[in-house]
């Protein structure tokens, strides 16, 4: 009858349990403690582009801390895994080489969806832009309707929906962040009074200003800022003026109406193109005595 040593087999077991039970136990401290320390860090170290209230900042603190603590927790945990198969008594060596050109025809296939994630990562972690602004990105205008790592979605005035990968936005610009500015142009004919133009415009200005519905939106008074250009069939007038984020589209819509209706009253002329059509006939001319 063949004597089998229980004893050394049971005291591998019992050892190889306990190495495996260590390691993870360290494993999860270990994740802990990193988890801490990666918010922590981002919290005192993210750039902070803007004025922000405290919420906000620790919702993009948060954001970027669960993208950095779920990436290192897969790395911490594959190395645990292969500790694991050590214990057991399994050569990792074929594995790991296996999973290292493994990782290496994936990156290559997804190459520009890797691309996307970390460009991703940057722009939340930079604050490009937020839900809600109105932006430009990648030829699209519209409002930030939803924003990941992957990709960001724009609305449009039209009502469109722009999906754009984060890896194609090279250039953002922001047209809601901190305030935005009134620019505007009124045409008004080569007769009037300059003069007495913007003397009337600035006073349709100030009274858009004292408004009790549309002044609180207004962080300066719009003004006259120039004679911006001597067209064809008329001269082109600045107005310029600061808002509140993302208000500067109605706000100017208003402006246009409350102009165009002082213009009325004062009989000031808005100019249109003028045409003058020749049929071929000859010309009089008169003798000059």
């Amino acid at each position: 009858m063949p004597d089998f040593n229980f004893n050394f087999e049971l005291s591998a077991v019992v050892t190889g349990a306990v190495k495996g039970l260590v390691i993870i136990l360290v494993t999860l401290v270990l994740l802990w403690v990193i988890k801490k320390a990666v918010r922590k860090i981002i919290t005192e170290r993210i750039p902070r582009i803007r004025e922000e209230t405290q919420d906000q900042l620790a919702s993009r603190s948060e954001t970027l801390a669960g993208i950095v603590n779920r990436v290192i927790s897969f790395i911490v945990w594959i190395i645990a895994f292969m500790m694991l198969l050590s214990v057991v008594g399994i050569n990792v060596a074929p594995i790991i080489a296996a999973v290292g050109l493994a990782g290496l025809a994936v990156g290559f296939a997804a190459q520009n969806i890797i691309r996307d994630y970390f460009h991703g990562f940057f722009i939340i972690m930079e604050d490009w832009f937020r839900v809600g602004e109105i932006v430009t990105c990648s030829g699209a205008t519209g409002v930030v309707v939803g924003m990941g790592l992957r990709r960001t979605t724009l609305r449009d005035l039209n009502g469109t929906m722009h999906v754009i990968p984060n890896g194609k936005i090279e250039q953002a610009s922001n047209l809601a962040r901190d305030w935005s500015r009134i620019n505007l142009d009124v045409s008004v004919g080569y007769s009037e009074n300059l003069d007495k133009v913007i003397h009337v415009i600035n006073e349709v200005c100030q009274r858009f200003k004292e408004d009790a519905d549309w002044g609180n939106e207004l962080l300066t008074t719009p003004k006259v800022e120039r004679v911006n250009d001597l067209g064809d069939s008329g001269i082109d007038i600045k107005i310029l003026g600061d808002t509140n984020p993302g208000k500067q589209f109605a706000l100017m819509g208003e402006l246009r109406k409350r102009i165009k209706d002082r213009f009325d009253d004062e009989g000031i002329e808005i100019p249109w193109p003028h045409t003058k059509v020749y049929f071929g006939n000859t010309l009089e001319r008169k003798e000059v005595k």
